[in-house]
């Protein structure tokens, strides 16, 4: 396989069939490098109103820097992953101390900043500097797996593998198009199922594809989702609704919530609320009336969401990590996505813009 045709004939279709996306009409390193974590585990179209709504919040590090945590989670908001936000915060306030505000084009310093991994760091070298560093994500994996004829469950095991190829492979000029390119083949033509091999530009280099073993590679993991219950409650007083914060670590650290909590075995969603409210609040819970029910995917996980209003005997006061909100002033607060439904419902009831 001659190299230089590989690169040449994925560099040409990528230039010809490229998706017209938002983060691609730009060179700026900054707005790359937000597509490029908004982009992990989440699909082109879903990060679309993502990134364009964050580049309108926050156009530059600096922006990004003298935000609150909260509100670059609140931005974050819907897209998971909440850790990510967190490190693109504390990166870009480590940026404007030590890098007088812009990206480091060395792998090294780039690799220690919050949030760099190899493959982020590989991405935004390659696609804002164009240096010659290889990616490699689900769609470069699984489209070289087939190349190299690679059998087996498209995991980090092959990345070794996946690595000698690409340091064969790519050009000396024009990385930004090559990396791109090869991601792009694997979203477009070199998909999961049903791979369009009539359509792909480098097919007769494809090992998979002269075997005709390319729709068995690589091997489909076996993913089990797990059904969990919640129970939720609604709590009013004074027209203020209480949310409490979860833990600064752990899932979805540092996001606001309705009090609640996992039923038991067995349990049933009222009796659970009533000990969620006495152990998250050391109140007791009374005139429990049904509110709604919800549910909300996460990558292993499917939670279903059992929603009450209900009073108390008596009420708690707030603190840093348990606030009475107005409905109009919880939009501000970043939240689950669970939760966020819930306060769509409360919003649409209550007629708040």
């Amino acid at each position: 396989m001659s190299s230089e045709k590989f690169s040449t004939c994925l560099i040409c279709w990528y230039r010809k069939n490229k998706r017209d996306l938002p983060w691609r009409k730009t060179r700026d390193p900054y707005k790359i490098w937000i597509s490029e974590i908004m982009l992990q585990q989440t699909t082109v179209s879903a990060v679309i109103p993502y990134y364009e709504r964050w580049i309108k919040k926050f156009p530059s590090i600096k922006s990004v820097s003298r935000a609150s945590l909260q509100k670059v989670l609140k931005v974050w908001q819907g897209l998971g992953y909440y850790s990510r936000a967190r490190n693109i915060h504390k990166c870009a306030k480590n940026l404007m101390q030590f890098h007088g505000g812009k990206i480091p084009q060395g792998y090294e310093p780039l690799r220690k900043l919050p949030g760099f991994g190899p493959y982020t760091t590989g991405a935004v070298l390659s696609i804002a500097f164009d240096k010659r560093f290889s990616i490699v994500d689900a769609n470069v994996r699984r489209v070289v797996m087939r190349l190299l004829a690679l059998k087996g469950q498209a995991d980090t095991t092959k990345d070794k593998k996946v690595e000698v190829f690409l340091e064969d492979v790519m050009p000396q000029k024009a990385m930004s198009d090559f990396n791109q390119g090869l991601m792009e083949l694997g979203a477009l033509v070199c998909r999961s199922k049903e791979p369009a091999c009539n359509m792909c530009p480098v097919k007769n280099f494809c090992k998979a594809y002269a075997q005709n073993i390319q729709e068995i590679i690589p091997t489909p993991k076996k993913i089990e989702i797990k059904n969990i219950s919640v129970a939720v409650a609604i709590i009013e007083k004074n027209k203020k609704f209480l949310i409490q914060r979860r833990p600064l670590k752990g899932l979805l650290a540092g996001l606001w919530e309705f009090p609640g909590g996992k039923l038991k075995k067995a349990e049933s969603s009222k009796k659970a609320l009533v000990r969620e409210v006495k152990e998250e609040l050391g109140m007791d819970a009374i005139d429990l009336r049904p509110f709604m029910k919800t549910k909300h995917f996460y990558t292993q996980y499917r939670v279903l969401l059992d929603v009450w209003k209900c009073g108390l005997k008596k009420y708690p006061k707030q603190n840093d990590d348990r606030k009475w909100v107005s409905l109009a002033n919880l939009k501000k607060y970043p939240m689950p996505s669970g939760d966020a439904k819930i306060l769509e419902k409360l919003i649409e009831l209550k007629g708040i813009k």
